[in-house]
């Protein structure tokens, strides 16, 4: 698609959205149970399109794309009547006896754009609230995942208007020219060096937009917690996608006194759950390209392997692998990893935590393991980030009934459930007068118009 094409594609949106039609909650939830039923009755293809982009099993598929978009459509479809009404809001009493209310209602045209880890997800969750909420959206899915990009734009092909949705397929070329064009919302996950360009774009027309971007995510592990169950979550939560997931642990925060313990068990549940060999682990996923391989084996100091280290340039594989003495200067701890690749560092004391973590990005997900009442509440209170756990991993994403976004660097604005629809939605404030009127303040001003201003206002 070209670039008058991809304008050609806004103008049509922007009529279809004028006409009012998107308005009414009848067409916005007929609109979602048409995406309900096609990711159910897709479902095997979806999982297919994952298998061939990233290797990824049918089971994972389902539990962190698949599942999770479904739940979201559910809670949509049972919300929807509530979110689209008039919000009554207490009138002051000097506005006697007006009614005062929030109407929600659509931006208009927006523009969803999305990564290649979690292509399912990531681009069906947002279209699913922006839909909520009576948008029209421009969907470009990321070039990196290019059978799932294909099939999305074949299946809302089939179930949407083009001028109620449209896929954009393609790379750069087609992205520049999107951002050129006039929006109404955008919004993006991606790398913050993306993000940045975004919003870049988006301030010539003075586009809100919401980042959904990453970071260095932190696992703390205190001297306090349940090891065994940590090093099991940790694992869990590192490696899967091969650890190519925004919210995975970055990197380990071990106390120093229980540095040793938890290495032995991390050994241990790597192996439990990857096998000793893990190319012959086909539920474990591979690398999205040769050249982000490439990074991801660049990052690795082989004097500092503890466990792991392996690699298949042709399958693109890269064995779960962690890494011990590390310190803040490897080139390991420079970038987001995004990958399989797992370093342990130690601290002394929680105040050390805090300095460590004021002084770098704030991270998109904070995690901690600990018992310590105290220690947790000092920790999740005084450390910035977008959103996390106690005593577990990743899993606070996965609930519509708690907003997801970053904070700072990691990004701006929040979706999932409520959060999803408000991204969307801009809340008109109305107020409607009723007789009698207030005389209070019409001129001619007197001492006691002022003295019942003064009264009303205080």
């Amino acid at each position: 698609m070209n670039q008058a094409a991809i304008a050609a594609v806004t103008a049509r949106q922007r009529r279809f959205f004028n006409t009012g039609v998107t308005l009414d909650v009848r067409y916005r939830t007929a609109a979602l149970k048409r995406l309900q039923k096609a990711v159910i009755d897709h479902e095997a293809e979806l999982t297919a399109a994952l298998r061939q982009d990233l290797g990824k099993s049918a089971t994972e598929s389902y539990m962190c794309e698949i599942g999770m978009i479904r739940s979201e459509l559910r809670w949509l479809l049972r919300h929807i009547k509530h979110l689209t009404r008039d919000q009554r809001v207490p009138t002051p009493l000097h506005q006697f006896p007006a009614r005062s209310f929030r109407r929600p209602c659509p931006y208009g045209v927006t523009l969803i754009m999305s990564p290649w880890n979690y292509p399912v997800l990531l681009t069906l969750g947002p279209l699913a609230d922006a839909l909520a909420a009576g948008n029209t959206a421009v969907v470009k899915p990321s070039a990196y995942a290019p059978a799932t990009s294909r099939l999305l734009a074949r299946l809302l092909g089939s179930i949407f208007p083009a001028a109620l949705v449209e896929v954009i397929e393609g790379g750069r070329e087609e992205n520049d020219w999107l951002l050129q064009e006039k929006f109404d919302y955008i919004f993006f996950t991606g790398s913050p060096a993306v993000g940045r360009l975004v919003l870049e774009r988006a301030a010539k027309n003075l586009t809100p937009v919401t980042l959904e971007l990453g970071g260095k995510s932190p696992c703390v592990i205190h001297r306090s917690a349940d090891l065994a169950s940590a090093a099991r979550k940790v694992v869990f939560g590192k490696f899967l996608n091969c650890g190519q997931t925004c919210v995975a642990p970055d990197y380990v925060l071990c106390d120093e006194s229980v540095k040793d313990e938890f290495l032995r068990l991390l050994r241990l549940e790597i192996q439990r759950q990857y096998g000793k060999e893990f190319k012959y682990n086909l539920s474990y996923g591979r690398i999205v390209s040769k050249k982000h391989f490439d990074r991801l084996l660049g990052l690795m100091d082989r004097e500092k392997i503890f466990l792991g280290g392996g690699s298949d340039r042709e399958s693109l594989r890269i064995e779960p692998t962690v890494l011990t003495d590390v310190d803040w200067e490897d080139p390991v701890m420079q970038e987001e990893i995004f990958g399989p690749i797992l370093p342990v560092l130690t601290y002394r004391d929680t105040d050390e935590v805090i300095d460590l973590l004021r002084s770098r990005p704030k991270p998109l997900a904070f995690y901690l393991f600990a018992g310590d009442k105290a220690v947790i509440r000092t920790l999740t209170t005084r450390c910035q980030f977008g959103g996390g756990c106690i005593n577990d991993v990743v899993v606070h994403l996965a609930s519509s009934e708690m907003s997801f976004g970053g904070v700072g660097e990691s990004g701006m604005g929040s979706y999932h459930g409520q959060a999803g629809f408000d991204t969307f939605t801009h809340y008109k404030s109305m107020l409607q007068s009723r007789k009698p009127d207030l005389p209070m303040r019409y001129q001619p001003y007197t001492s006691q118009s002022e003295a019942l201003i003064r009264l009303f206002l205080r």
